[in-house]
């Protein structure tokens, strides 16, 4: 077993912190689908809608 202030471990934490960061900075930058951006407005009128009725 390893303690919480494992040199190792904590090497390890910090290579994935920056490997999920680099990943999901690189998905941000991406354009999303059409479809998607689609559905989404049409979601969030439904949900505008939905609230407005109440």
């Amino acid at each position: 077993m390893t303690s919480d202030d494992d040199p190792k471990k904590e090497r390890i934490d910090a290579y994935i912190d920056k490997n999920l960061k680099q990943l999901f900075a690189e998905l941000e930058a991406d354009d999303m689908p059409t479809e998607i951006t689609d559905l989404l407005s049409v979601l969030r009128a439904q949900d505008q809608n939905m609230k407005g009725g109440k």
